[in-house]
């Protein structure tokens, strides 16, 4: 008997949150409409490594392509810390096509200046300086990018948050550009996928994005172009990750 009441509290709460799910897009498409995250934007998403694009944003990509945004990429490093830089480089844009972000759109930039080594920490001044000439040259309208915590704590993530931080918190950005950040949870809500969803509708402080069976496939196979880091840990956190299907972000 018990057992049958938690299966129907159960029941009734996710139904609530696929509820809340279509009425916060309604409300969400009502403050796009209002023009801060407006229909057929130019959106620019920031990531640190090869494969960051799908591990962690795919809902973002394929939730701003439901809006007609133009979505472009700029990579700040090959992934070369295994010495598998080119091959890395590769696998990205096998995996931008099938989350349909056009290659002419996608950047990797290759420098070592930003070497991909959680060791190391990347100077803000000239991710920030790079990043704003990318910004100006393609007139972007919003930037996506990791927060404080960068999902995985990782150095390079969190580098990039400082750097459009310090551009956003100095004015330096054109008029009109928004920055939204990819909100990190705690591991139990990391990997718990769509269980996670009540409490995604609950702290989500601006914009989310919740796949269907359908995008949650293509976020999948855009995930599996990334060969060489399929190591078996990287494929159970393809299973069970949140982040392969919910994405909260926040304006900055």
């Amino acid at each position: 008997m018990e057992t049958m009441w938690l299966l129907c509290v159960a029941a009734a709460v996710l139904a609530w949150g696929f509820l809340w799910v279509w009425d916060s897009s309604e409300r969400m498409k009502s403050r796009e409409q209002g023009g801060r995250l407006g229909a057929e934007s130019r959106t620019l998403l920031v990531i640190a490594h090869p494969d960051d694009e799908a591990m962690f944003f795919a809902p973002t990509v394929l939730g701003l392509a439901r809006l007609r945004h133009w979505v472009y990429l700029l990579c700040f490093s090959a992934g070369n810390y295994y010495n598998q830089g080119e091959t890395r480089k590769k696998e990205l844009l096998q995996s931008c096509d099938v989350l349909g972000i056009p290659l002419s759109s996608v950047m990797i930039i290759d420098n070592r200046d930003f070497p991909d080594d959680p060791g190391m920490q990347w100077d803000t001044e000239h991710v920030a300086r790079l990043l704003l000439q990318h910004i100006e040259v393609n007139g972007i309208n919003v930037v996506v990018t990791f927060d404080a915590g960068g999902v995985s704590g990782h150095s390079n993530h969190i580098a990039l948050y400082a750097a459009v931080r310090a551009l956003h918190s100095e004015g330096k950005l054109p008029k009109g550009c928004s920055v939204l950040t990819l909100q990190s949870v705690n591991v139990l809500r990391k990997y718990i996928s769509l269980l996670d969803l009540p409490l995604s509708l609950l702290h989500t402080q601006d914009v989310l994005f919740v796949l269907n069976s359908k995008e949650v496939a293509q976020a999948k196979k855009a995930m599996s172009c990334h060969r060489s880091q399929l190591l078996w840990f990287r494929r159970l956190y393809i299973i069970f990750s949140r982040y392969m299907r919910i994405n909260s972000l926040s304006f900055l």
